[in-house]
């Protein structure tokens, strides 16, 4: 029986969550959460001068806008950094790793030399054999020892093997001088003691995966499986990048993208099922597989996200959504609902969703609701209340006060009016938009009328009509 699945995203806490990361983190999601495997979270902290609790934080923030929910306790790599250098001492003593004497300026002069000669500026160590009856009482570093020769072959199940001679490896230091593990040892001990059985990130880290390699086979682990998925370009071409606009989830989500689209656009974002471009969270967890990403890079297209994200709002419960637009509010530092408003907002959703791609879109067209009395319209919907038109509203308002407020009865109701007036409901659905909602375009009067209500839309009609007798047009 096969190890059961396991994923992580580690991010370094130096800015907010960036798209590509974003993406990396989706996709690691993906694979282990279709497998009932397990998706965990390491903040790579180890650069102090430069990680942040605030940076941490917004990971953490994107990473919940995105609903991408972790197994565990968030892992922090600086607090290992003990078990980190231990391995590197075991490492020592076993012999595949060996103390370096050499000081930083000597092997900036071999490197500088090795330039001028045109030679391989590889840097190799004197004392990789040295006898430690040599050793100088003097400050090491520990490096491990590399293959000198052969060849290290990346099994990768989206680049394929790639294969690196030996001799481009360095013995890449595992503890610094001061006693401090570099990165590269403390990802690959991470790694192993959190059980992660695939390693799914950019390819930019392509290279990095056969020195961490030599760590596992010194040590005698089991190697990941290796998933190196490319990077994300603008529409230009080039690597994405401020230039192209927006590149943090958390500006996605101050512009009003459905968390839900978001997921399924980078889904979509080097993996494809098939010519499937629109899927639920379920579908991708049941068809993601690692055999389905691309080698190329794919191209960012705001258009795509866009008509994902409506596609996803016109489907999302009402409840859900109305706590995700919302969250929206908060993320754009837009004032927040009033918890009547909110349930206002939540009873207009059904006739408002399926014509919004974003949140801000979706509270524009639930304007009708959320705005106060007495409506203000807007200039095109003020036309539509000239002395005729309010006239019509005047004489529908008691037949309205005693109708059953159904769909069914305000249909009667309104085009029983319209042919008494020898008139097409058509003429009276500018003025009732207008009055109801101080726009032209707005949901159906039926809809409207059925979310305000009896006492709130009779209300706006009289509030027409009596700032038409105030301020005659």
């Amino acid at each position: 029986m096969s190890a059961p699945v396991v994923t992580r995203f580690a991010p370094s806490p130096t800015g907010f969550l960036h798209i590509g990361g974003a993406r990396t983190a989706l996709f690691n999601w993906l694979y282990a959460r279709g497998r009932d495997g397990k998706f965990l979270l390491r903040i790579e902290d180890t650069d102090r001068a430069r990680s942040t609790p605030e940076a941490t934080q917004a990971i953490l923030d994107g990473l919940g806008w995105l609903g991408l929910d972790h197994d565990g306790e968030v892992i922090s790599q600086a607090a290992g950094a003990e078990r980190h250098a231990e391995v590197a001492q075991e490492l020592l003593a076993a012999g595949k790793a060996y103390k370096c004497f050499a000081t930083q300026d000597e092997i900036a002069a071999f490197r500088e030399a090795a330039r001028a000669e045109g030679r391989s500026t590889l840097y190799r160590s004197p004392w990789r054999d040295a006898d430690p009856a040599t050793h100088p009482d003097a400050p090491y570093a520990i490096r491990i020892k590399a293959p000198l020769d052969g060849q290290t072959v990346i099994r990768d199940v989206v680049q394929g093997d790639v294969v690196i001679g030996n001799d481009q490896l360095d013995d890449m230091i595992l503890l610094r001088s001061d006693g401090t593990p570099v990165y590269m040892l403390a990802v690959v001990v991470d790694d192993h003691d959190m059980g992660v059985t695939h390693v799914i990130r950019g390819d930019d880290h392509l290279n990095n995966a056969a020195r961490q390699m030599m760590i596992y086979q010194a040590m005698g682990w089991d190697v990941p499986v290796w998933a190196h998925i490319p990077l994300i370009f603008g529409p230009d071409g080039k690597k994405l990048s401020k230039r192209h606009g927006a590149t943090g989830a958390h500006e996605y989500q101050a512009m009003g993208y459905s968390a839900a689209g978001m997921r399924n656009y980078l889904a979509r974002l080097g993996w494809s099922h098939g010519d499937d471009e629109f899927f639920t969270d379920a579908q991708a967890r049941a068809w993601f597989d690692l055999d389905g990403i691309g080698k190329s890079p794919a191209r960012f297209d705001m258009k795509k996200l866009e008509n994902l994200s409506g596609r996803h709002i016109a489907i999302t419960e009402d409840a859900a959504l109305r706590q995700e637009a919302e969250g929206y509010l908060a993320a754009a530092g837009r004032p927040a609902l009033e918890p009547e408003k909110a349930k206002g907002l939540e009873a207009a959703l059904y006739c408002i969703k399926d014509r919004a791609k974003t949140f801000p879109e979706l509270i524009e067209k639930a304007e009708f609701i959320l705005a106060d009395r007495p409506i203000a319209p807007d200039e095109k919907a003020a036309k539509s209340l000239d002395g005729d038109a309010l006239e019509l509203l005047r004489e529908l308002t008691p037949q309205l006060q005693n109708a059953s407020w159904s769909r069914e009865s305000l249909e009667a109701t309104l085009n029983g009016f319209a042919e008494q007036r020898g008139t097409k409901f058509g003429k009276l659905a500018g003025p009732l938009r207008a009055a109801l909602a101080g726009r032209s375009a707005t949901p159906s009067v039926f809809d409207m009328m059925l979310v305000l209500g009896r006492e709130e839309t009779l209300a706006r009609l009289q509030d027409a009509a009596t700032r038409d007798a105030v301020q005659p047009s």
